[in-house]
């Protein structure tokens, strides 16, 4: 059985309204630089510290969560979101049965390089990287 993410242009519904007790944490998209989490949190439901590889955000859809980073814990409510650095430590426990959005912005270094066309090759061979060609 294969995941299904969402497609370009396709309306993801977020918040899960009378569906969160019976819903499942769910990747909604996923390319090479970018992945999108509907985290559903029952209450009393607690995530440990952990890093995240990339920068994230994380939105509050419905419920109550106590998030955790930076040695400082902060309650997040519908509508609220934060944002943290790649590699902070962070954690989270739901108040009551939540839903966030976790958006994670994937490190390049996780995503294959892009191929230089044969001019950008040749410029980047030629010129030290403080002597850019003269067009």
């Amino acid at each position: 059985m294969s995941i299904q993410h969402a497609r370009p242009n396709e309306i993801v519904q977020l918040p899960l309204g009378t569906a969160l007790v019976d819903s499942k944490t769910t990747t909604l998209v996923k390319s090479d630089h970018l992945e999108l989490i509907r985290l559903v949190l029952p209450a009393g439901k607690e995530i440990p510290l952990h890093k995240a590889p990339g920068e994230i955000t994380v939105q509050c859809l419905e419920g109550r969560i106590d998030f955790t980073a930076e040695d400082k814990t902060q309650e997040l409510i519908p509508g609220q979101l934060l944002y943290l650095i790649a590699g902070e430590p962070h954690a989270l426990t739901a108040i009551e049965d939540s839903s966030v959005l976790v958006t994670l912005l994937l490190p390049q270094s996780r995503t294959k390089p892009a191929k230089l066309d044969p001019v950008q090759e040749a410029g980047e061979e030629s010129f030290p990287a403080s002597d850019s060609p003269a067009y």
